[in-house]
């Protein structure tokens, strides 16, 4: 068996979250660039939006 397909076969069996429209992560790049030329994108700021990403992060190295 090739590694691509023992990777596949390791993998979790779930869903993935749904991903916003595109229309809606161009608006959220908007938001995030404005906040960055005014100098207020803080690492608050992208917690909000990057939150899910953070939590798997956090997953694995515990």
């Amino acid at each position: 068996m090739d590694i691509l397909n023992q990777l596949a076969d390791d993998a979790p069996e779930h869903e993935p979250d749904s991903l916003p429209s595109l229309d809606e992560q161009k608006a959220i790049v908007a938001k995030l660039k404005a906040l960055e030329e005014k100098g207020e994108l803080t690492d608050d700021v992208l917690a909000q939006y990057f939150a899910a990403k953070q939590k798997d992060t956090s997953d694995e190295e515990e």
